[in-house]
């Protein structure tokens, strides 16, 4: 039974990349719709963030089974029912969600045309390859860069990508630079959230100098952290539970696994937090979406807008809301 879900998570897989355009189609013609004031813009975003939950089940599979990743995995397990639990509240009427959801289509626009036109993921993976390099050179040992079939059925096997390590008894071990290491998919979903909210263009670009330019710098350490520390086995921290825990066979993986997996991936976490509030300290606005997401995991109503001190706040059943003289909504 468990083998034949498994199985069909995998099939599913496969039609990621065209569920992704779909999902950016439908969330666009949303806002689109809403922006027309069209009286079916509620029905198409809607149908969009039941479409969103079918992406992210496609994800699941890839990211808890291939890529192992404990964080990836669990956040693409609750992005499901998350999915479907905003497009049920969307139906209700809590028009706030408008906000997110033109969100997620800017941030769409941004992230699937390099996940699926090769030359644009060339590029960026390249330059960052580049980038990684030269600041490798500059805290530790050179390894080798060479292209991605240094890795057997590697993806992006064509690109100049790899960091190629060869340890004292000459074993192998390669670092792969992917699209996913490019800082690309946080850096869109600040982009987005911000192109959607309505606020003066110089605070926009504020809250973009903020995040996009720290993100990108924040993740080349990333790379570099693991980088080395993977090539040069630095975190072989206790390889039979973990090579357990994690369903591998090669002892060499573990300093990958303690790097990224736990450590860099943990970090990011915690990285992504406190960029989030500089950027709702220069757009306030974005608080909506910050509220909508707590009353979406948490079932309770906040309105952080008036507790950080910043004047309006937007209601949970309309887009905009001003507060009253005497402070209260």
């Amino acid at each position: 039974m468990l083998g034949a879900l498994l199985d069909g998570l995998a099939r599913l897989g496969r039609f990621a990349d065209p569920l992704a355009w779909v999902v950016i189609a439908a969330f666009t013609a949303g806002a689109l719709a809403r922006w027309r004031e069209h009286p079916a813009a509620r029905a198409v975003t809607v149908g969009a963030w039941i479409a969103f939950a079918l992406f992210w089940l496609s994800l699941l599979h890839h990211f808890a089974f291939v890529q192992k990743s404990i964080v990836e995995g669990a956040g693409t397990l609750v992005a499901v029912p998350a999915s479907l639990y905003v497009g049920f509240l969307l139906a209700r009427g809590r028009d706030s969600l408008f906000v997110l959801s033109r969100a997620i289509a800017a941030m769409g626009l941004v992230f699937v045309p390099f996940e699926t036109i090769p030359p644009l993921a060339e590029v960026l993976i390249e330059a960052v390859t580049r980038q990684t390099e030269f600041l490798m050179a500059l805290v530790g040992p050179e390894p080798t860069v060479v292209p991605g079939t240094a890795v057997p059925g590697g993806e992006y096997a064509a690109y100049r990508n790899t960091f190629l390590f060869v340890d004292p008894t000459g074993h192998r071990i390669t670092y792969t630079i992917l699209l996913a290491c490019t800082g690309l998919g946080s850096m869109a979903i600040f982009g987005g959230l911000i192109a959607a909210t309505e606020a003066p263009l110089a605070r926009k670009a504020r809250a973009l100098a903020v995040s996009v330019p720290v993100i990108y710098a924040l993740n080349l350490v990333r790379n570099v952290f693991i980088g080395l520390g993977f090539g040069t086995q630095q975190f072989h921290l206790y390889p039979d539970l973990l090579m357990t825990a994690f369903g591998i066979e090669d002892p060499y993986k573990v300093s990958y696994l303690v790097a990224d997996r736990i450590l860099a991936q943990s970090l990011s976490v915690v990285a992504l937090v406190g960029i989030t509030w500089l950027v709702v300290r220069e757009l306030p606005e974005l608080l909506v979406v910050v509220e909508d997401v707590l009353f979406v995991a948490t079932g309770s109503e906040y309105d952080l807008r008036s507790a950080m001190g910043v004047g309006g706040r937007t209601g949970a059943m309309g887009e905009r809301a001003d507060v009253r003289a005497d402070g209260n909504g």
